[in-house]
């Protein structure tokens, strides 16, 4: 692996050294950091000419300076005659700005990707994009993995009995059937509907049994937790036993962790797409490293191994 290069910005570093130690690799040499003035700088310190590299960082809190450093970085290897450039996206910002849904508004997903493209960028790696179509915003390949198998494997050792999986949303219906499937459990929805754009949801009915059942929450991400406490309490009140939750990218946001805290569930089980700070780490939160996952798929893609054939051998 003497042609495989690995790099980090600052938004996750943790996940990219747990990486590159799955590789057993050192982690690449590079300068990212900001001036006074607020401008981005980038360095690359190691040979790159021709060789195999990958960019680890999510669009993560604080989002919009993650994006220009994974740009900028991208640019400096592309300048620096990288062989290949893939931008290794664990947690895809704007990803729900997917669509045209209120009249006036961007689509920031599809602008996002065209600069990725732009600034150099030959493939991408992401995991559990908020919606599949932000695949077809590319121009270039990318592999989407799951945290599914990830996620299921630690709640089957939990033994629960008589679980149902609830879809907390008619769109990630999909990804919660899955879930279910791997955990031979029945499937539930909520189905509610989003008040304006802040984060503010109303839930309209249950569509599934959930009473005397330990219900088992499924999203793609929890950012203030308020559609997470509305399902905790509607779930619980249809007559639930225990409620968990679970979801790929923990960005909690705002008064995220004091709902959380104060909420009845049981346990959220989230991954480290995006970092969970330690004040934020509670007792309730279970975090679940993803770096096996994207150390794994990095793999492949520089050795020309098929990325889809991680799940089928794990299905």
């Amino acid at each position: 692996m003497d042609e495989l290069k690995v790099f980090s910005g600052n938004a996750n570093p943790d996940l990219a050294h747990a990486v590159v130690d799955y590789l057993g690799i050192p982690l690449g040499n590079c300068q990212v950091f900001e001036f006074s003035n607020e401008n981005t700088f980038v360095r690359i310190m190691d040979n790159v000419r021709n060789r195999d590299t990958f960019v680890i960082q999510p669009f993560s809190s604080p989002v919009n300076q993650s994006i220009m450093e994974t740009m900028i970085m991208i640019d400096a290897l592309k300048r620096a005659s990288a062989g290949r450039i893939t931008a290794v996206i664990p947690y895809y910002g704007y990803g729900r700005t997917d669509k045209k849904d209120q009249p006036r508004v961007p689509i920031t997903a599809r602008l996002i990707a065209d600069l990725l493209t732009t600034s150099g960028a030959n493939r991408v790696l992401t995991v559990d994009l908020h919606a599949a179509q932000i695949q077809g915003f590319f121009n270039i390949p990318v592999d989407e993995l799951s945290a599914i198998n990830l996620i299921t494997n630690h709640v089957k050792k939990k033994n629960l009995e008589n679980l149902v999986v609830v879809a907390t949303d008619i769109g990630i219906t999909k990804r919660a059937r899955d879930f279910a499937e791997r955990l031979n459990a029945p499937l539930a929805i909520i189905e509610k509907r989003r008040l304006g754009n802040d984060d503010r949801t109303e839930t309209l009915n249950i569509i599934g049994d959930v009473k005397g059942r330990i219900a088992l929450t499924i999203d793609d991400e929890i950012d203030t937790a308020g559609s997470l406490i509305n399902s905790v309490q509607t779930l619980l009140k249809a007559g639930a036993s225990e409620v968990y939750s679970c979801c790929t990218h923990p960005i909690f946001s705002g008064p995220a962790i004091e709902r959380i805290a104060a909420s009845p569930v049981k346990e959220v089980i989230v991954t480290d797409t995006v970092p969970v700070r330690p004040e934020k780490k509670l007792d309730k939160i279970t975090v679940l490293s993803i770096a096996p996952l994207l150390g794994e798929a990095i793999h492949r893609i520089h050795t020309g191994l098929s990325v889809g054939a991680m799940f089928q051998q794990d299905s």
